[in-house]
């Protein structure tokens, strides 16, 4: 069963109006964790890193003409029409600074005479600047060339290239984008009325929820500020066992978060019942017995055995010291937690989910900077309904298991297809020898 949202939301949606996200992402690798930390050491650590940054960018250094002419590749012919112009504008120069005396008369022998030697002087002159202006292109496109080849990227590289079959047989990690979060969402804001601003510097933490059975199936990821509660948090989670439960008249209010050694229960409806509780009480009552099973846990097959082959030793690590603290009475700002890291988000009794903060960062001026819109769903799974099996028209509201007269097993029915088959015109049933169970989606 994957997680939705209920109908009466998606038709509302429509006439939501479009509010921005911030634009960018980080890159994410998988099983990568990063080291424990809070919202205010982060939110303090990067305006310390700010304002160092605007210290050492001085007003003058905004003065300065910045050319990229340096950063432009030139051809070859290029590179030659700008040595030639060089050449020929320094011969003219050279003209206007030697201007000749035309008061003074010289005979016209030695004028002959030195037009030759004038004539044979600037051939060489010519000749000699031409070649070093050559030189100079000749080293100007060698510095290009080993540029170049120094930001040339390894994929590009057909040595660096893997080969498919190597490739196959070896599972690599490799680092993903995460989609980007860059495009306009569409958020609820029909019945919207209340507008808190977002006071800068807030910290906005984006976190994953992960299907209940497929653990690797993500199946949302919202934008949560460090200044919010985790009730928050779990009034924008949709699982479809909580539709179930409510259809079926048993739904549990009940619920909680389980991040590092804190437990975060929901205990805001009055029927509410402190899942952690008797987690806690076992844990004061047999600290031996949940010693054992903590490094069960931590500790790697291979070390376990080690630890059996060569004798006992120091535990690999102690019992963390858990507490409980209520849902709507401790933020995201008040905990500790790793980027990247797998928490618990239990409901409906026995219905566990992986939760994963796998950023966090500054708001932008991108953001939305209304504090009622928060959480937003930045992705939510796309759901896959069933059509009737019959009538191949309508959306299917229940299935049924081994049932003699279906031609496939699950059979999948609308109301009315299923009335036709299953019941009678008083509505008794026909028969009973199957299994039936109200259908939600895939």
């Amino acid at each position: 069963m994957e997680c939705s949202i209920p109908e009466a939301e998606a038709e509302a949606a429509e006439c939501d109006l479009s509010i921005p996200i911030a634009r960018g992402g980080p890159i994410y690798v998988p099983n990568m964790v990063g080291h424990s930390t809070r919202v205010p050491h982060f939110q303090t650590s990067l305006l310390s890193e700010l304002e160092n940054l605007k210290a050492e960018l001085s007003e003058d250094f905004f003065n300065l003409d910045i050319s990229v002419d340096d950063l432009k590749i030139y051809t070859e012919d290029e590179l030659m029409d700008m040595a030639l112009k060089e050449v020929f504008k320094d011969r003219e120069e050279n003209g206007k600074n030697h201007p000749p005396l035309l008061d003074q008369p010289k005979p016209l022998c030695i004028v002959k005479n030195s037009k030759r030697k004038r004539n044979g002087t600037n051939n060489s002159v010519i000749e000699s600047d031409c070649i070093e202006k050559v030189e100079q292109v000749v080293r100007i496109k060698q510095k290009q060339e080993e540029d170049k080849a120094a930001v040339k990227l390894h994929s590009f590289n057909p040595v660096c290239r893997i080969d498919d079959a190597s490739h196959k047989s070896t599972r690599t990690e490799r680092m993903r984008s995460l989609r980007s979060t860059s495009s306009t969402r569409k958020l609820n804001t029909v019945n919207l009325h209340e507008h808190t601003p977002v006071l800068y510097p807030e910290v906005v933490l984006s976190v994953e929820v992960y299907h209940n059975v497929r653990k690797g199936s993500k199946i949302q990821e919202l934008l949560v500020l460090g200044g919010q509660t985790l009730a928050a948090l779990r009034d924008k989670i949709f699982c479809s066992t909580d539709q179930v439960m409510h259809k079926a008249g048993q739904h549990d209010p009940s619920g909680y978060f389980l991040i590092e050694d804190v437990f975060c229960p929901d205990l805001r409806d009055p029927s509410a019942i402190d899942l952690t509780r008797p987690i806690l009480d076992w844990l004061q009552n047999s600290k031996d017995e949940a010693q054992k099973k903590w490094e069960h846990i931590i500790t790697g097959e291979l070390q376990r055995k080690q630890k059996a082959i060569m004798g006992g030793g120091e535990s690999a690590s102690q019992l963390p010291h858990f507490r409980s603290f209520e849902m709507h009475k401790i933020r995201f700002c008040d905990l500790s937690f790793q980027l990247g890291a797998g928490y618990l988000y239990c409901h409906q009794g026995d219905c566990t989910h992986t939760l994963v903060i796998r950023d966090m960062r500054l708001i932008h001026p991108d953001d939305a900077h209304n504090r009622a819109l928060y959480p937003i769903i930045t992705f939510q799974l796309k759901l896959r309904f069933q059509k009737c099996s019959v009538c191949k028209i309508f959306r299917a509201t229940k299935v049924t298991v081994d049932d003699k007269w279906t031609p496939e097993n699950p059979c999948y029915f609308c109301d009315e297809c299923f009335s036709l088959l299953h019941l009678a015109e008083d509505g008794s049933a026909l028969y009973t020898d199957f299994i039936e169970y109200d259908y939600n989606h895939d």
